[in-house]
């Protein structure tokens, strides 16, 4: 999962920096596990526009990625590694014993032909779907339940990674690719390995129209706008705009805006690192 440089014969390629797509082995999805990916515009119901910056972008076709990995005791054997346009790392598509085909978040280290299979009778390796309470202390996981069967919701994102570090009575210890601890439920479950594509950080679009093939518009600072638009906007010539927050003006530097009466508030033993 390496990057690679562009030669800059054109000025959007001089500091274009992608991946090399190495790791990737199909070439076209499957049919059967795509659905339709249909875009707001940033607009609601009534036809309003409610988030800005949004617009354009190429078409896609959603891929269904299977988060809960609940057919237990079934071997699977992975099929092929794809490009995901919806998401950072790469998707791998396994075909269960029965012939039932699913797509999965695929961790490092995943070849195609090898076999996976979660459950309890489960081995703590990589690819493999356990429940906390069977996965060894100190172990590197991803795609981890919060609620039990709900499917996965932390660890999802290209390279990043969790450490089960302990475990007392029904909750397990773990430390998040955030910095932050907090407990979960030894019911849930969690799948071994790292997630794939780990140098996906180190990309640069090279140019602005790379960001609108992804459907983002120009961004306009609160600075260049009028007082009456944002609450650093106004002032003679180039003025700071004072200290910086968003529309709302709420701050945007160091201002916590969680809720402190949040019910998963005891659930987390120490924030995340600033």
């Amino acid at each position: 999962m390496a990057v690679r440089k562009i030669k800059p014969v054109t000025p959007g390629q001089r500091n274009k920096i992608i991946s090399a797509f190495d790791g990737i082995t199909g070439t076209s999805p499957d049919k059967s596990l795509l659905r339709p990916h249909r875009k707001s515009g940033g607009r609601n119901v009534t036809g309003r526009r409610t988030m800005r910056y949004i617009g354009g972008g190429h078409k896609r076709m959603y891929r269904v990625i299977d988060f809960q990995r609940n057919k237990d005791g079934m071997h699977a054997t992975i099929k092929s590694i794809e490009y995901d346009p919806n998401r950072s790392s790469r998707i791998a598509l396994v075909v269960y014993e029965d012939g039932e085909k699913r797509y999965i978040i695929c961790p490092i280290g995943l070849k195609v032909g090898q076999k996976i299979v979660s459950g309890k009778e489960a081995t703590p390796e990589i690819g493999n779907t356990l429940f906390l309470n069977d996965i060894p202390l100190g172990t590197v996981v991803h795609n981890i339940e919060l609620k039990p069967g709900k499917g996965a919701a932390l660890a999802r994102s290209a390279g990043t990674y969790a450490q089960l570090s302990a475990r007392e009575g029904k909750y397990a210890t773990i430390k998040l690719p955030s910095g932050e601890t907090r407990v979960v439920l030894t019911t849930c479950r969690a799948t071994i390995g790292t997630v794939s594509n780990p140098d996906h950080n180190l990309e640069k679009s090279g140019k602005a129209g790379r960001s609108r093939w992804q459907g983002r518009r120009p961004r306009t600072r609160g600075v260049a706008m009028n007082p009456v638009d944002h609450p650093m906007g106004g002032g003679e010539g180039k003025a700071s705009g004072g200290h910086p927050r968003s529309r709302r003006g709420i701050p945007a530097k160091g201002f916590k805006t969680r809720d402190k009466k949040k019910y998963s508030a005891k659930q987390i033993l120490e924030r995340r690192k600033k």
